[in-house]
């Protein structure tokens, strides 16, 4: 419980909470968010890490520090090359787990999410490594799956890439942007939850159509 409040309280008051960890690890925090980042997509356990949302307020934060502690395109580098390890990472999880993830022996498994995400696979096709990296969830999921079915390696990263990059870049760069106009500044954590909720929307609308052709 504690621990769900936590992770609500550092999502409702994102900005804050980096400005603390800047403080306190300084140029440090590249390899911190560099982790996070990489744990988000590249295990199928971690899900539940912010991504979009981090982002952003990271590229925000780096618009405004007068440190120097903090470059917007060093984090855009770093955590581009964290985005793409991660999913090579959970591809080659994947692969070497096979058919049995869906056994549901795996209890640190979803396999609900398998299925969503190999729903998304079906739609898409290849694509859906690039376009996954918009949706949370199935971005954790996606190299997962890719690995499973043993999509080609040299197609899978060539999707990656392309994904990793534009993800990464979008979100800090528009942090660094807009993410200090009045407006959203002072309603920061009201942002944080919309770009959540938009990022969730187009996984929400895939399971509402295969429900409704169910």
């Amino acid at each position: 419980m504690e621990l769900l409040h936590f992770f609500v309280d550092f999502i409702l008051h994102l900005d804050r909470h980096l400005v603390e960890l800047l403080t306190r690890f300084d140029t440090w925090i590249y390899a911190l968010m560099f982790l996070v980042i990489f744990a988000e997509t590249g295990f199928v356990v971690t899900p539940f890490l912010p991504g979009d949302s981090l982002l952003f307020g990271l590229g925000a934060l780096a618009a405004i520090d007068t440190s120097g502690s903090l470059s917007a395109g060093w984090l855009a580098l770093l955590l581009s090359i964290a985005a793409v390890l991660g999913n090579t990472t959970n591809y080659r999880i994947g692969r070497g787990i096979g058919q049995h993830a869906f056994s549901g022996r795996y209890r640190f498994i979803k396999v609900e999410y398998l299925r969503q995400t190999e729903a998304w696979f079906a739609r898409h096709g290849a694509r859906a490594v690039v376009l996954s990296r918009f949706a949370p969830i199935v971005r954790t999921f996606a190299p997962f799956v890719a690995g499973v079915g043993r999509m080609h390696h040299g197609r899978f990263q060539v999707y990656n890439l392309i994904g990793g990059i534009a993800w990464v870049n979008l979100f800090v760069w528009a942090g660094y942007f807009f993410g200090n106009i009045p407006l959203i500044r002072d309603n920061f954590g009201l942002v944080t939850i919309a770009i959540i909720v938009v990022s969730l929307l187009p996984m929400a609308m895939m399971i509402f159509r295969r429900d409704r052709r169910t």
